[in-house]
């Protein structure tokens, strides 16, 4: 579109040139496993006083 390579072909490009994932490494980005860790320790937070609150009521 516009003289533009479609989306696919752009994306491949970018990843193409990024090389591979460093070892040990599992995610590349940082606020994505932030938000990722937040959640789950929210979410397992949750169940854990829920259960408290159930076992004494």
């Amino acid at each position: 579109m516009f003289g533009r390579p479609p989306l696919e072909e752009r994306i491949a490009l970018h990843q193409r040139g990024r090389g591979p994932l460093k070892a040990g490494k599992y995610v590349e980005h940082r606020p994505a496993a932030m938000v990722f860790a937040f959640v789950l320790g929210f979410v397992v937070l949750t169940h854990i006083v829920a259960l408290v609150i159930l076992a004494l009521g």
